[in-house]
């Protein structure tokens, strides 16, 4: 059967006519423009009420929250601090449970500890998590066979804040409940990581409480194990001295934040989250601190982009090996038209065989044209395989070469004279990562031992495959390795 296109172009009628002098933008400009990846909700009564509960709904998070996290990136762009970005494909709204939460944050603690130590740089810690429901898929509808037994083509799964995951008709159709189960299970996520961290649950004192259930039993190497435990050892000596000489900044790097992230692909969600603040001019998108635009959504003409240039949030797009380089300059000057620095976070991913040729195009174009952005490295999804059982798989060792490629792409750039000092052309300034914190079988190698034949063990995921505990971990360590020799030259 020939596929559907991947895109929905069809328009919305703005119900907004309250425009503001940037440009004709407003909350619901982007109403006008082909919305990608719509989602056709059958019941349009039930779609407004949705909207009204999310509109009238507290906050997800602050605009002082974004505008520190914007400062951060700021300081990552100058190669002041490092970002790390990481979290699940897609959240689950039953995986809204404590012990999950927990997994998620501590191994991109222990991460962050790694690099810590390897960049002697503050981490920015971003999850993907408290909002990332939703996941464009590459097709709108998919074969299978129904509970009856009958062959049926049907809407693709799109996130559980979309439709469901069980292949049945009542299930794929899209239902504006979903919109508010997504953020009161947000809502309910940021509450819980919030009480963590003011309760110490974060303090880097003590990074041994970060162990998670089956770390001892967990199949890391021998050397990955001691070099982890090597590297959190001597950095609770090294904090543990600076603050009995009385060094101001160790607050600095023992106060630990997460900001969270996700794809903003449901406009309507987004959207009926975004309003004015007290004592703030612009509009912020309040249902999280860095949302970001997908390789299929990124179209200049295109209602994503519409919506993004007019929000103050710090923004992601993601760049693939086949963009444009002078389009990606455009998209550069639309959603950051101030050059403003810690607004826009350029997140490539271009596929470990792809990166050498590809990567070197793109910086070079927006460097060239003065352009501002923090370049992040997302290696996971320019390498994902198919096996010939038909399983969705990422190869660790595609991954860690695809993240060395980033490296000396930026470093074969060399240095440009600016305000009389040498300086980088462009620095890679952090990292995006698909991951979970729990023992699953997802993608195959890396010192875990994961081949084809493990990967039907524990395959939770339901879209893209994520790195487990034991590759995250020793995928910081190689990171780390690499920071540091950064660091020294």
């Amino acid at each position: 059967m020939k596929q559907p296109p991947a895109t929905n172009t069809t328009p919305h009628a703005s119900p907004d006519a309250s425009v503001q002098a940037n440009n004709g933008w407003s909350v619901d400009s982007w109403r006008s423009k082909a919305v990608a990846h719509d989602v056709q909700y059958p019941d349009e009564s039930a779609l407004a009420r949705a909207l009204g509960q999310l509109r009238a709904f507290p906050p997800l998070v602050t605009s002082w929250e974004i505008e520190r996290l914007k400062g951060h990136l700021a300081d990552a762009e100058a190669g002041k601090r490092f970002l790390l970005q990481g979290g699940d494909c897609a959240e689950m709204l039953s995986e809204c449970r404590p012990e999950a939460i927990t997994n998620k944050l501590k191994i991109l603690l222990q991460m962050s500890l790694v690099l810590v130590h390897g960049s002697k740089r503050p981490i920015i810690r971003v999850g993907r998590f408290a909002g990332q429901y939703a996941k464009p898929r590459s097709s709108e509808t998919e074969s299978g066979t129904l509970p009856t037994g009958e062959a049926a083509e049907l809407p693709s799964y799109f996130g559980d804040a979309i439709n469901g995951a069980a292949f049945t008709a009542a299930d794929r159709t899209p239902d504006p409940a979903r919109l508010v189960a997504a953020y009161q299970h947000s809502a309910m996520t940021l509450n819980f990581i919030r009480s963590l961290l003011d309760g110490g649950f974060a303090d880097m004192h003590h990074p041994e409480y970060w162990d998670l259930s089956f770390f001892e039993h967990a199949d890391l190497s021998p050397q990955s194990r001691d070099e982890y435990r090597r590297i959190s050892q001597s950095l609770a000596e090294a904090l543990k001295f600076m603050e009995a000489i009385g060094e101001a900044r160790v607050d600095e790097l023992t106060r630990v934040e997460f900001f969270t992230s996700h794809e903003a692909l449901n406009l309507l969600y987004e959207s009926a989250q975004t309003r004015k603040v007290p004592r703030r001019t612009r509009h912020y998108d309040l249902t999280t601190h860095l949302p970001w635009i997908g390789e299929r959504t990124r179209g200049l003409d295109g209602a994503h982009v519409e919506f993004f240039r007019g929000i103050a949030n710090p923004v992601g797009v993601k760049i693939g090996p086949k963009a444009d380089p002078a389009e990606v300059v455009e998209l550069t000057r639309v959603l950051n038209p101030a050059n403003e620095p810690g607004k826009l976070v350029l997140i490539v991913r271009m596929g470990a065989h792809r990166i050498a040729e590809a990567l070197p195009r793109v910086v070079e174009a927006v460097a060239g044209a003065g352009r501002r952005g923090l370049w992040v490295s997302d290696p996971m999804h320019g390498n994902g395989i198919v096996t010939p059982t038909g399983i969705k798989t990422r190869s660790f060792s595609s991954i860690a070469a695809e993240l060395s490629g980033a490296f000396d792409a930026f470093d074969a750039l060399g240095t440009t004279r600016r305000d009389g000092e040498e300086v980088p052309v462009a620095q890679l300034g952090g990292v995006h990562f698909e991951l979970t914190g729990e023992d699953v079988t997802e993608c195959t190698g890396g010192a875990s031992g994961v081949t084809e034949a493990g990967l039907a063990d524990r395959y939770d995921s339901l879209c893209d495959p994520r790195l487990n505990y034991q590759q995250s971990l020793e995928l910081a360590l190689i990171l780390a390795r690499r920071l540091s020799d950064t660091s020294r030259a």
